[in-house]
């Protein structure tokens, strides 16, 4: 896959995303929200970290079973239940990203939500990726 991050000049410098990303490949692989399930089907993690670690990791996990990595995501969208506590976790979480996801930020929104389908989750992600 060839991608180019765009990040114009006129709007404000972006910290852990990219304002658009320009994707060029032959396969789009669809991800589906990923909480901080285990194997169990049981979310893990105490915290928001905790669960953003496990969800990322399963969302990685997902876009590597389809033949894919990090650098391939194009769109990711993270539904947190408390936007505020996000934002106070900002540095941890960029941190973890970075851990598991490297530099290659794709596009990405963060949007509050009263709750996810699993009562115990606090976080979900979701994307897109494109695939050479």
């Amino acid at each position: 896959m060839s991608t180019q991050r765009v990040n114009p000049p006129a709007l404000c410098p972006p910290s852990g995303f990219s304002h658009a990303v320009v994707a060029a490949g032959s396969r789009v692989v669809f991800l589906a929200g990923q909480t901080a399930l285990d194997a169990d089907g049981k979310v893990t993690g105490a915290t928001l970290p905790e669960q953003f670690e496990k969800a990322l990791g399963n969302l990685l996990a997902a876009l590597r079973a389809a033949g894919g990595a990090p650098a391939d995501l194009a769109r990711v969208t993270v539904y947190a239940t408390d936007v505020a506590a996000y934002r106070a976790d900002a540095g941890r979480l960029g941190r973890i990203w970075q851990d598991l996801a490297g530099r290659d930020y794709p596009a990405m929104a963060v949007v509050e939500v009263v709750r996810l389908w699993d009562e115990q989750a606090m976080v979900e992600l979701d994307g897109f990726a494109v695939l050479p």
